[in-house]
């Protein structure tokens, strides 16, 4: 019987093979439903590319945006099933999941960026922990611009919201459009221009960013600046994907997270003051609402606010009335 020998160049050549074995690079998906014109696509890609920076390689995340590899409603759920590693959603469609989520899109209680990012803090111990419940990881949050009413004519009677088809992209926001009288439609963002031209809507609430980048002005006149709440997107990942992370992968990961959000908060409020101009440079009037308006806006607000009360548990009306305290407000 003829015994192996094992040489040297034998020995070597199988640690090589063992160590790129152990060594190799990871490769995620990531799916956003939002266009390349979004800041926030911009900003998550610059994430992905900081990652790749970061870990020399060791993990790339390839970001599919537009809603172009699965639609905006079944991003958490490819995540949370393991068909997709990463990915970003209005966090305010995550309602029916738990009425936390939708904290940051009521009216009167988070009116200002300093604001919206405080309501982020004092909400995401929660959030995390419900995310954690379905094996996700949040990575980082970044709000909108303030939301606003377009409208095909000036705004200056409550009345004209009445049987008003208007786009609203969240549960709330249909909620808030119910209250005003007018009659809500779910529309995503890259779908917004065919659903004015087909007369499936008349009007929407939504930012300055999203009507900037949409080209509102080629099928409104008119943007009612009514601020009305602070939106965010939330970037988050699969437990699994995470922790087949060596943990300087993981470590860099986190590092570019919180770089993302902190530049994301500032790309808002740069993308709000740019997409304002825009507005009226293409001939969008831009105003505030006028005190009667204002007052039919509190009201649906306020209604919304009750509404949001009877619904949430001891838990998330503590995390609010936290904020409130920290914000004296």
């Amino acid at each position: 019987m003829r015994t192996r020998i094992a040489t040297p160049l034998l020995l070597a050549t199988a640690c090589s093979l063992a160590a790129a074995a152990t060594a190799q690079a990871a490769e995620w998906t990531m799916a956003t439903p939002y266009g390349d014109a979004s800041f926030h696509t911009q900003n998550t890609k610059q994430f992905a590319e900081d990652v790749a920076e970061a870990t020399d390689g060791e993990l790339t995340i390839n970001v599919h945006s537009g809603g172009s590899l699965v639609s905006h409603g079944e991003i958490k759920p490819s995540v949370r099933r393991g068909t997709i590693d990463a990915g970003e959603v209005f966090l305010s469609i995550l309602s029916n999941d738990d009425p936390i989520f939708e904290v940051d899109t009521l009216p009167g209680v988070a009116g200002s960026y300093d604001d919206a990012y405080a309501l982020w803090e004092a909400t995401k111990p929660m959030i995390t922990e419900l995310f954690a419940y379905e094996g996700l990881i949040p990575l980082y949050a970044v709000a909108w611009p303030a939301q606003g009413i377009y409208t095909a004519e000036p705004l200056t009677d409550p009345a004209q919201f009445e049987g008003l088809r208007v786009r609203a992209p969240n549960i709330n926001t249909q909620r808030f459009v119910d209250n005003l009288g007018g009659s809500p439609t779910e529309t995503e963002e890259s779908d917004i221009p065919t659903a004015f031209s087909t007369g499936r809507v008349d009007a929407m609430i939504t930012s300055s960013s999203t009507g900037n980048s949409m080209a509102a002005w080629d099928y409104v006149t008119d943007y009612t600046d009514a601020n009305l709440w602070l939106p965010k997107n939330i970037v988050f990942i699969s437990q699994r994907s995470f922790d087949r992370l060596d943990e300087a992968t993981q470590e860099a990961l986190m590092e570019a997270a919180a770089r993302a959000e902190e530049r994301g908060w500032q790309m808002s409020r740069e993308n709000n003051d740019e997409s304002l101009a825009a507005l009226q440079e293409n001939g969008i009037s831009v105003s505030e609402p006028n005190a009667e308006v204002a007052a039919a806006l509190q009201a649906a607000g306020d209604e919304l606010f009750a509404d949001w009360q009877s619904r949430a548990d001891d838990e998330a009306k503590a995390a609010l009335e936290a904020y409130r305290a920290q914000r004296g407000n």
